[in-house]
Order: C-alpha cells, then structure tokens, then sequence
C-alpha cells in the first residue's frame, strides 16, 4: 500500500485524530508504535490492541521506523522530531497520512469551525445502519461504540476534515460538508477572508463527480458560494435551501422536524440529540446519505436511534436535584450554543459554567467574543488557561478574562485556578442545579470529580 514501508511511529499518538489513524494503519497490518507524554483512553485502547506506545518522548524511539507522523501540537523542538530528521527518516504531518487513507476508498470529509465531529459521526452511524461497512475517523467517540475509527471493508472513507492547520487542503474528498465558518486558528491564518479562501480552494478539489454540502445558516459560508466552482447543494432553515428542516419541535432532549429535499416532503425525523445546532448537523449528514442513495426510511430509523458522541452535553449525574454536564465547547459559538441548549432542557434549574479556556492565542484573539458568550449562565468559573503547548502569552489571563465578562453585565463570575477549591463553593449545597464543565483540556476530569461528589452525597 504504501511501497516498502512498513513501521510508521506516531508523535503525539494519544491525541483523538492521531489516535483514530494509528488504529486504522494498525487494523490494516502496519506495524505501529508511537508516543505522548501521559497515559489516557486512547493511549490504553491501542495498548490493548497490541500497539507499541512510549509516554515520554525519547530520541531512541524512532530509531527503526520508515515514517514517523506528527501532530500540531508537537513542536520543532521535540526530540523525537529531531531525531528523526537527523536519521533522515521522513516526517509528515497527522494531514498528509490521513490523506494517503483517503485515497483508498470514496472518501466523504466534514469540514467546518464547529459541528464536525458531531456531523461526521452522524454519517457514520447512518452508513453503518445502512450496511454499507464504511472506514471511519472522527474526532470524538461515538457513545453507542467507544470507537473513534473503524477499518470497514465497504467503499466509503468518513472523516473529519482539519482546517487548523491548513492541512484539510491535502485531502481530495468525494463528498464534503462545510458545516459553518468562524474566526479560528489566527495563528494561522491572517484573518477571516484568509479562512474562508482556504474553505474556496478546498470545495474546488472535489472532483467533477463530486459534492459539496453548504450550510446557508452560517453566513460565511453563504459568502463564499459564488466563488465555489464545482457542484454544490445547501442546507438550513431557510425556503432556498436545497435540503430543509421545517416544523421543528423541541422537546427536551429530542427534536423532530420535517425534511425537505429539493421541495419534496421526504419525511419526519426523530433525533434523540437535542439542540439546534444539531438539527442543522443532521441535515448535513441527510444530504449525504441521500447522495450515496440511501434510502430515507434507513437515515429516519439511524437518526432515531443515534446516541451521540462523548463530550458533547454529556451527562456525568442526574438526579432530581441536580445534573452535571461535560461538553467539548472552546470557542464562542460552541459556547452559547452549548448554554442555549442547558438552558432550554433545564429551564427552571439554576445553571452553573465552569469553563477552561483552551490556548493563550485563541483567548488572546477572541477575548472579547469569550467576554459575551455567557449570557445563558447563571453562575460563571474561570479556571487558568489549558496551554496545550503553547506558551504564555504576556497579557493573557483568565483573571482578565474574568473582568472582561464582569463588563459584560454577568455579576457572578469567579476566577478560581484550583479545580479542588471550586468545591468550596455554596452552590454546592443549593438544589435544581446544573453544573457543566466546558473546554477542550483536561477539564473533562473535573465533571467526573464533580459526579463523584454528589454520588458521595446520595447516602449521607
């Protein structure tokens, strides 16, 4: 498949894309070794599919590999980086080895600032419920499975498309999906138009067979339809949509609404994923699956019966005093799509945010949007910024963020570093509470704290 090469070392393997990969090249019987600097789930599952994984970066681990694969958060610096280019062994990025995978199948990507992962996960149950055994790699794990990567045996490749990066550009889809377009990633891009002309060139690499899904409910993406030179369909809420949601009814964690392909009335869907948001995902994954012709009574029942994906308003405890909710939401959008939906599933409960940023650039860059994104709270906790490898950037604290959201008229906002100190708090003690931790780091571990507590609690 790939020539003589057999051992590929991974960089940073324990990360959820780079780990989705290693599990496919290993599925398909490459030898795979790779590294990170702790133990997580995704370190143990591919230890326990018999992978060779190093915590802690050594020089001496890429010592008898053919290629080693890297991820963005893995720096110049890193000694297995450099090691590996002194052996003159070829380096490439998490981008390029994805796009050699997609190169075996029909490949169907999700591109977009949010929703991916949600979107392509969507997808991937409707083919897996239509038989049509698909490859896949997603950014999440799906809740029915655990699993973040299958290795099908059916024509179609699934997966996310990373535009952090610019690395999405390597791919050549089939079918692609731009779910929305966002300020993201401005340590690289320049800005906005610099953003959207990477979404341009990349909906012009599919092929002249090919499809783009356009969602016209974000406006930048509206913006760059004239200049997208292959075939393109779009979807939303709006009468021009070529794929339409109608008569949307919201009622608690499920939402149904009506479809409509090109006028015609194809059905009514059930969807067991609340928000609106989600509506709008799940249009996306309709428009694909009835472009690779499958049938609408096969997406209805899929969509029914789909159960998410972890860290997206994930429940941690429910009883009927309290909830406690984990979700993947960084960025200002995410976030108040994210509050919207608490705050519509739990009108009467007082609401509790605990929110880690994530990267000193992109606190820096979206300070003010962070600033006006916690308007669905009641209660707002600032822990310190997950660097994720970066390093601090002067002038950029969670301290100033907190100010910055106190300006925004929100009163009850708390900078508190210590995940341990926030359960100092009184409202601790207070009922009809929902607590959600929200943030791309290691935030994840406080919601199970959190969890934990108040099962402690239940027969004190």
């Amino acid at each position: 498949m790939f020539g003589k090469v057999n051992k590929i070392h991974f960089i940073g393997i324990g990360g959820i894309g780079m780990s989705g990969i290693a599990e496919v090249l290993h599925n398909l019987g490459f030898e795979i070794s790779g590294s990170d600097i702790s133990m997580n789930k995704n370190v143990k599952r591919l230890k326990n599919l018999g992978v060779k994984v190093f915590i802690g970066h050594n020089p001496e681990n890429v010592k008898d590999v053919d290629v080693v694969v890297y991820s963005s958060a893995i720096k110049e610096d890193n000694p297995e980086l450099i090691s590996a280019k002194d052996r003159h062994i070829p380096v490439i990025k998490r981008g390029e080895m994805l796009a050699e995978l997609t190169r075996l199948k029909r490949s169907i990507t999700v591109s977009g600032s949010h929703g991916k992962t949600t979107t392509t996960s969507m997808i991937a149950h409707i083919f897996i419920e239509a038989k049509l055994d698909p490859t896949i790699v997603i950014g999440g794990r799906l809740n029915s499975s655990g699993q973040n990567a299958v290795l099908g045996k059916g024509d179609y490749f699934i997966c996310e498309s990373d535009e952090s990066d610019r690395s999405f550009l390597l791919l050549y889809p089939t079918i692609n999906v731009v779910t929305n377009i966002d300020l993201e990633h401005l340590d690289v891009y320049q800005d906005l138009e610099d953003i959207k002309s990477a979404f341009i060139e990349y909906c012009n690499k599919i092929p002249f067979y090919g499809l783009n899904l356009l969602c016209i409910e974000n406006q930048n993406v509206t913006d760059i339809i004239p200049s997208i030179e292959k075939r393109f369909q779009t979807y939303g809420f709006k009468k021009s949509a070529d794929i339409r949601a109608d008569n949307i009814i919201q009622d608690g964690y499920i939402s149904t609404f009506d479809v409509y392909y090109f006028s015609e009335k194809l059905g009514r869907i059930h969807l067991n994923t609340p928000g609106i948001h989600n509506v709008l995902n799940s249009l996306g994954a309709i428009g694909v699956a009835i472009e690779c012709g499958i049938t609408f009574d096969v997406i209805k029942e899929a969509l029914k019966n789909f159960q998410g994906v972890e860290r997206r308003l994930s429940i941690r405890y429910k009883d009927e005093r309290r909830v406690v909710i984990d979700d993947y939401g960084h960025h200002p959008t995410e976030i108040k799509a994210t509050l919207q939906s608490v705050r519509s599933l739990y009108p009467d409960y007082k609401i509790v945010t605990i929110f880690q940023p994530h990267r000193y650039t992109r606190t820096k860059a979206l300070l003010n949007e962070f600033a006006s994104s916690f308007y669905d709270t009641d209660i707002l906790i600032v822990t310190d910024i997950y660097a994720a490898s970066e390093a601090p950037i002067e002038g950029v604290s969670s301290d100033i963020l907190v100010e910055k959201i106190k300006m925004q008229g929100l009163k009850d906002v708390y900078y508190i570093a210590d995940f341990d100190k926030i359960f100092d708090l009184e409202i601790f003690n207070d009922e009809k509470v929902v607590f959600i931790t929200l943030g791309a780091g290691n935030i994840t571990e406080l919601s199970y704290k959190i969890a934990d507590y108040f099962r402690s609690k239940e027969n004190v």
